[in-house]
């Protein structure tokens, strides 16, 4: 039993950060209806952004202390925001009305300028990332928990909820939701579209951005392809929850993420990355519209 429990947790941890990635690729969907590629490069930048911020600045960013960590990943997800509404204003904002094969395209030429530039610029050499937080173990009975995947499971849920407020509760939550409906009927009702598009790129940004520095701490090593395989593997989470529910992405990263850990534990780990992607197929044949997610019919 303690096993089980241990392992629920581990996937609880890996698919709460799985949730950060996730949120941002259907929000983006569900405005632009399209896959923004880069996204998970943006993942990368804030894990690399959490790196050289205590390397430079370590009398402010102060290491292993919970206010210099709470600090690092309220910075880098100001900075990861910024990026995210900059990659939108540079490129995409101008293919909007373009046919959306050309956005898709574009989006994954971004996503491989994003990943040579840190290449160039970091080194190819994964490095070690420092510990933000102090470790502690936790030990319930026979149960031992790590303090460092408790702080990953609260913050993302505390970012969850927060996100769940600022859609539902806030006027630029109303205008996100006006503008997924209808862009054209959302602008004649006075909604700036491009503000509300550009705020949806940099609050799923700023997501990404504070995934990149929980995924970092729970395995620390950063290096320019570390977005990759996370950022395939929210998109998965994304379709299987429901692209576009915001809801469904939360969920579909946490079952994702305890699927992930329990193979890993099983005699088939070799296969972790395959069953991930068999269950993309498998959502895609037999429940398109994902778990939460609703069919949706196209008049023509």
């Amino acid at each position: 039993m303690n096993e089980f429990l241990q392992q629920v947790i581990n996937g609880v941890s890996l698919g709460a950060i799985y949730a950060l990635i996730a949120l941002g690729y259907t929000m983006v969907y569900g405005v632009l209806k399209f896959i923004n590629f880069a996204h998970s490069d943006v993942f990368m930048i804030g894990a690399f952004s959490a790196f050289y911020a205590v390397q430079k600045y370590p009398s402010v960013f102060v290491i292993n202390s919970w206010p210099g960590g709470a600090l690092v990943i309220f910075t880098v997800m100001a900075l990861c925001a910024l990026l995210g509404m900059v990659i939108e204003l540079l490129a995409y904002r101008p293919l909007r009305n373009k046919p959306r094969l050309s956005v898709l395209i574009t989006a994954i030429g971004v996503s491989l300028l994003i990943e040579n530039l840190a290449q160039l610029q970091f080194g190819a050499a994964p490095q070690h990332f420092p510990d933000l937080l102090p470790v502690t173990i936790i030990h319930l009975g026979n149960l031992s928990i790590s303090s460092t995947k408790i702080v990953v499971i609260g913050v993302a849920a505390f970012l969850l909820v927060a996100l769940e407020f600022i859609v539902r509760k806030t006027k630029i939550g109303v205008a996100m939701r006006a503008v997924s409906f209808n862009h054209q009927t959302a602008a004649l009702m006075g909604v700036n579209v491009d503000l509300v598009i550009s705020f949806t790129f940099g609050l799923g940004s700023a997501l990404a951005g504070a995934g990149g520095v929980l995924y970092s701490l729970s395995y620390p090593a950063v290096e320019p392809f570390m977005g990759i395989m996370p950022g395939l593997k929210a998109f998965v989470a994304a379709v299987l929850g429901g692209i576009g529910n915001i809801p469904g992405a939360a969920l579909g990263g946490l079952l994702l993420g305890i699927i992930e850990t329990f193979v890993k534990g099983s005699h088939y780990s070799t296969f972790t990355d395959a069953i991930a992607f068999a269950i993309l197929i498998l959502i895609l044949l037999f429940r398109p519209a994902g778990l939460l997610g609703k069919v949706q019919i196209e008049k023509v």
